[in-house]
This record gives structure tokens, C-alpha cells and sequence, in this order.
């Protein structure tokens, strides 16, 4: 092997020190490849004691999906509709399902709002 490689007019040196090279390169790939950059948020604090991290999407959401209901589970079930939610880059379909009502309560569906930085996701919730 090291006739081959002085013939190509490389020492073993050479070669070592290229192999040693290519290792501390592969190293440092594996050590930070985890330390990829988040994409831009914006946090706003509501009460001094907690935040509520807010996410502005640049894209519109695509339109509503035809959903098929499975059958009600019980009378005291209330469906909550499917809804795109974004994953960072792109929207993904959560599918709608049933839920048991609370007592008194109405489920009020989530929502994408339109600001002028973005679009944000509003959460359903149960009023």
C-alpha cells in the first residue's frame, strides 16, 4: 500500500494527516448536528409569573378538510374538528375526534387569525 501511495507521490504522512483531518471533520458534524438555529419566535408575557410562546406563520393556512365523523361514542360526546397546525415548516392535518362535553359547557373550534406579522393559531377550548 505504501508503494501505491509514494507512486501517486504521497507519503504516509500524507496520509495520516488527511485521515486524521477527515475524522476531527466527522466528529465536530456528529458533536453539533443537533445545534441547528429554531426559526424566529416571538415570546409575549402575559403576567409577570408566566409567557405564552406566540408563533406567526408568513403562509396562509390551506382551507378546511372534509372530514369523516366515526360514529358518536356516546350522547354525552361533542365532536372537535380536525385543523392544520404548523410543524415549523409546514402545515400538517390533525384529524378531528370525539370528545365527552363538561357539564354546562359548548366547545368553541380553534382557529388561524391574520396579524400583521403572521398568521396565529388560536386553540380550540371549552367555555
Amino acid at each position: 500500500m505504501s508503494l501505491k501511495l509514494q507512486a501517486r507521490g504521497h507519503t504516509m504522512r500524507t496520509v495520516c494527516c488527511l485521515g486524521l483531518a477527515i475524522l476531527l471533520a466527522a466528529a465536530l458534524v456528529l458533536a453539533t448536528g443537533g445545534c441547528a438555529p429554531r426559526p424566529a419566535r416571538m415570546v409575549v408575557v402575559t403576567q409577570p409569573s408566566t409567557s405564552v410562546e406566540v408563533v406567526y406563520v408568513q403562509k396562509a393556512p390551506p382551507g378546511p378538510r372534509a372530514e369523516v365523523k366515526p360514529p358518536r361514542p356516546t350522547r354525552k360526546a361533542v365532536w372537535v374538528p380536525g385543523y392544520w397546525r404548523w410543524d415549523g415548516n409546514s402545515y400538517v392535518w390533525v384529524q378531528g375526534h370525539w370528545e365527552k362535553k363538561p357539564r354546562g359547557s359548548a366547545w368553541v373550534p380553534g382557529h388561524w387569525d391574520k396579524k400583521p406579522r403572521g398568521w396565529v393559531w388560536v386553540p380550540g377550548h371549552w367555555r
